[in-house]
Order: C-alpha cells, then structure tokens, then sequence
C-alpha cells in the first residue's frame, strides 16, 4: 500500500464530506426558519455515521450546532 496515495484519497474524501454536509445542513436549517419549524436560536442535535463497505467500520460522531 502506497502511504502517501491512501492520505490523499482519505483527506479527498473528507473534503468531500465536509463540503457536502456543511450545504446540507445550511440548506435544512434556512428551510426549517422560513417555515417556522425553527426560531434561529436553537441548539441542533448532529449525528454523524462513517461506515465501509466490506469493513467492519461503524463510527458515530454525535455533536452540537448551535444556531444562535
């Protein structure tokens, strides 16, 4: 296994992770404030599940976001 090559395409894949849950939770939270499920001032209860396929790899990052 190249060592270097495995870094790149686990941080590639974070990035990507990153990325695309940061505009998810931008996207639910804007929506869920204009129809009034949220005020803007509420702390967010986040859960985050890594698995691999073919691999015994189920981690759960749980966390806060707080909107206000």
């Amino acid at each position: 296994m190249n060592q270097d090559q495995f870094n790149m395409e686990i941080r590639k894949f974070l990035k990507k992770v990153g990325v695309t849950s940061q505009r998810e939770i931008e996207r639910v939270v804007t929506e869920g404030i204009a129809s009034g499920q949220l005020q803007g001032n509420e702390t967010l209860k986040a859960r985050v599940t890594l698995s691999i396929e073919g691999l015994d790899l189920a981690h759960e990052i749980d966390g806060d976001i707080s909107l206000g």
